[in-house]
Formats: C-alpha cells, sequence, structure tokens
C-alpha cells in the first residue's frame, strides 16, 4: 500500500459520502450497527469512522445513553461525518491514527470499523491497540472486502483501466480495498494481537446504482483511485471508459452487482 492510498482529501470525501455510501457501504454499516446493539455497550469507540456511514447507523439503533467516540486518520472524512450527524451528545469526534489510540486502557466496551483495517499499515499493532482500550471481556468488531473478483464493479473498473493504461495499469482497488482477505492471515494477524476468541463470517450483497456512469464517477472520482489514474492520463476519459465497461456488462440502466464482505469478531 502506497501513502497515496490513504489519501481521503479535496472533493473525495463529498462523492464518497454521497455515492459511494449508498452504493456499497450501507447494507454493511447496518449489519455492524445491528451487532454492536445485541452488544449494549456503555462506551463504544469506532476507528477509521470514515463520512460515518456506521456511526449514523449504530446512533439510530442505540438510542439510550452511551459514551461513543468516532475517530478517523483523515480530518476532512471525519468532518463530513459530524456534519451529517449533526448534534448529538453521545458522540465525540477526534483524529487519530488506529495504530497509536490516543485513550487510556480499558476504556471501551466494544471497538468497531467498518472497512478501515485494510488501510492500517501495521495492522497487528492496530489490533493491539484496540485490544489495549478495550474491557477484559469487550469486543472488536470489523469488517473488510473480500478478494476483487467477489466486488464486480470494482473488478470491472480495475480489468477497464488496465487496458487503457497497460503499462502502468492503476491497481489501488485491488492492491487495498480488496487487498487484505486471506482469512488465514486476519486470524493469525489478531492472535498476534493477542486476540483468542475469533469468527469469520462471508456477506454477501448486492451494489446498486440508477446508472453505469454514477458507478464509474464514484469509483474513479471519490476514492484515492483519482490520483493514480491523474498521474497517467485524463481522469474523464478513464471515467467514461470504466463506464463503457459496465454498460457493456450490465446494460445501460439501473445496475447491480455483487459485493461481499467478511465480518470479524475477535475477543481477548
Amino acid at each position: 500500500m502506497s501513502d497515496a492510498d490513504k489519501v481521503f482529501a479535496g472533493s473525495i470525501p463529498g462523492i464518497y459520502d454521497t455515492y459511494f455510501v449508498p452504493m456499497i457501504f450501507s447494507e454493511y454499516a447496518d449489519d455492524i450497527a445491528r451487532r454492536v446493539a445485541a452488544l449494549t455497550p456503555s462506551a463504544l469507540l469506532e476507528i477509521a469512522a470514515g463520512t460515518g456511514a456506521v456511526t449514523r447507523a449504530v446512533a439510530a439503533a442505540l438510542p439510550h445513553d452511551f459514551r461513543y467516540v468516532a475517530t478517523d486518520l483523515n480530518d476532512p472524512m471525519l468532518a463530513v461525518a459530524a456534519r451529517r450527524q449533526g448534534e448529538d451528545h453521545r458522540i465525540s469526534w477526534r483524529q487519530a491514527d488506529a495504530s497509536a489510540l490516543p485513550f487510556g486502557d480499558a476504556e471501551f466496551d466494544a471497538v468497531c470499523c467498518q472497512f478501515g483495517a485494510m488501510f492500517f499499515p501495521d495492522r497487528v499493532k492496530a489490533y493491539a491497540e484496540a485490544k489495549r482500550v478495550l474491557k477484559p471481556n469487550g469486543t472488536f468488531l470489523f469488517n473488510v472486502w473480500d478478494r476483487i473478483e467477489e466486488n464486480v464493479f470494482a473488478h470491472v473498473a480495475t480489468l477497464a483501466l488496465g487496458e487503457l493504461f497497460p503499462d502502468d495499469p492503476p491497481r489501488f482497488m485491488a492492491r487495498t480495498p480488496h487487498g487484505y482477505f486471506d482469512q488465514a492471515i486476519i486470524r493469525a494477524d489478531l492472535e498476534r494481537a493477542g486476540f483468542r476468541d475469533i469468527t469469520i463470517e462471508m456477506r454477501p450483497a448486492l451494489s446498486r446504482a440508477p446508472t453505469p456512469d454514477l458507478v464509474a464517477f464514484t469509483y474513479c472520482q471519490g476514492t484515492p483511485l483519482r490520483g493514480e489514474i491523474e498521474t497517467r492520463g485524463d481522469l474523464q476519459a478513464a471515467t467514461d471508459a470504466v463506464a463503457e465497461a459496465i454498460r457493456a456488462r450490465h446494460g445501460s440502466g439501473p445496475v447491480e452487482a455483487k459485493i461481499q464482505a467478511l465480518v470479524i469478531t475477535a475477543r481477548p
């Protein structure tokens, strides 16, 4: 993973939240929220909160009074999350690195994270930090994307961009969002961090969008893939090429395709 893979700035946070969240994140956010609600935490930490898809879902699922700290490495993403959530006395927002959490030991009943672990430079260190801030009987709950071949729109976009830039294909989607899916590796990383009770569940879903053009725009211009494209050529031409590839496979009207994630629950 390159440093650029972690940059969500400029227009990316707005596009990401407006289009990507309903396209691929909302269903999984609701799933995380249901699982968190079942834990009935009095103190919850979210790491890599992004633009707040999980934060909003959890806040709706847990109407009672509780302490909720939502963090992210990228201030621009967190600013969108805070603005979308509005005033909520239960929630505080804090810029934080998952590998060096600014909290004391055993502060939280649960730690959750949606599609953030793939971006951690040192996952074992980040997992150890999650364990450190958890109470002894706490739960670490997170998800990651499965291999890119199981996530059709991302795969089609990557293949189309590979044809457009054959000498130096943009590989952000395969390298980072869909680069951490090996269950044996995930389990080993968690065990090295001190977790012992680990379950991993495969969860398929459908991604839907009104047009192929919107899918292409979202992937090409609402993620760090944008920077990779811009260093190689024209952003709009690349977006159009991805849209055409999706149109050729799925048609010109409303489109849908498989997405798949792994949901992981870990306890010390």
